[in-house]
């Protein structure tokens, strides 16, 4: 089995207390119904980025479409990882997720 970074971009958040508490729901449940297979539940980023070149220099923003949270999963394919995925509440919320297979380096 390999980790999967699940990379969110897009979306709104829950404007109202009554939505914050009902995506919250919907988060505990995709995270019960993932049980071992979720590494890492994530959190969602701020708006506010930088970007350091290769050459050392720092820019405002992220050079292309702003990332806004991550999850991590455990799977045995990217396509499984994919269909694990495809139940999280952020794609609700009108967010793309894009995903990629993780490796140890070290």
């Amino acid at each position: 089995m390999a980790n999967y970074l699940l990379l969110y971009s897009g979306g709104s958040m829950p404007e109202s207390e009554a939505e914050q508490k009902a995506v919250m729901g919907e988060w505990e449940n995709w995270f019960g119904k993932l049980g071992g297979a979720l590494v890492d539940g994530g959190n969602p980023f701020t708006p506010q980025a930088k970007t350091i070149t290769k050459d050392g220099k720092v820019s405002n923003g992220s050079g292309g479409p702003m990332p806004s949270g991550y999850s991590i999963l455990k799977a045995d394919s990217l396509d499984a990882a994919v269909k694990l995925a495809k139940g999280c509440p952020v794609l609700k919320g009108g967010a793309d997720i894009m995903v990629f297979e993780t490796f140890n380096a070290m």
